[in-house]
């Protein structure tokens, strides 16, 4: 078993999703009380935040470069952004180990285009949805983002950030996503990304009225069926 490399703390409330799911999927691969070999770095969220605010993109690339670096020193065999948002300097991390980073958009595409979805609905903060950074690498992959009307989007990124970052489970909320996610459909959505991994939190992927894919668990997945790779060769 590979060690799996976690950038996390952005939030820690999703950080903790990731380690669990991460955990579980060996567990229900490999049986036992098997676990996962996982590098945690959890970042301190209000200095990302903070450089997300000011639009100071290139250091917030160096700092998570710099945690990419330290988590390969230490013996990760890929790397994972644990957000979203901060793909938007993921090509910088990339370019900085020599490890792979586990890109969540990329996986995130794969699994739509695995299931013939081609105009999923992004829920997600307001830098990922209006950025043109996600769009634009989903793109690439033949899907064709919709991203809802701005005020929706406002209620998207307020209710990320005052809520769910906090660890603050809203009934309101879910029920005020679920109406945008109607309100894409209606727009000719297909299908709907959690593109925040916060937003698992509030809302289940399978009961949702499109089919839902949830960023966080495919990228987890995914770390974990690299980090197998091997064992599951040898015991083959």
């Amino acid at each position: 078993m590979q060690k799996i490399g976690l950038i996390g703390g952005m939030s820690f409330e999703s950080s903790a999703v990731y380690y669990r799911m991460i955990n579980e999927s060996v567990r229900r691969r490999l049986g036992g009380l098997h676990s996962a070999e996982v590098l945690l770095h959890s970042v301190d969220f209000q200095t990302i935040v903070d450089l997300q605010k000011a639009g100071c993109w290139p250091e917030a690339a160096e700092r998570l470069s710099e945690v990419a670096r330290s988590l390969e020193a230490a013996g990760a065999a890929c790397v994972l952004i644990c957000t979203n948002t901060m793909h938007l300097v993921a090509e910088a991390v990339e370019t900085a180990i020599k490890v792979p980073l586990i890109n969540i958009i990329d996986e995130t595409a794969a699994a739509l285009n695995a299931a013939g979805c081609k105009r999923p609905l992004l829920l997600a903060t307001r830098y990922t949805m209006e950025h043109g950074f996600y769009a634009d690498r989903m793109a690439t992959r033949g899907i064709d983002v919709l991203i809802p009307e701005a005020e929706d989007r406002t209620r998207v990124h307020d209710i990320i950030f005052t809520e769910l970052c906090a660890g603050t489970i809203d009934p309101l909320s879910r029920t005020a996503l679920e109406e945008i996610i109607v309100r894409g459909k209606a727009a000719g959505a297909d299908s709907v990304i959690l593109g925040c991994t916060e937003i698992c939190l509030i809302l289940d992927p399978d009961h949702l009225s499109l089919p839902g894919f949830d960023s966080t668990r495919i990228h987890a997945d995914t770390a974990v069926d690299l980090a197998l790779a091997d064992h599951l060769r040898e015991a083959a």
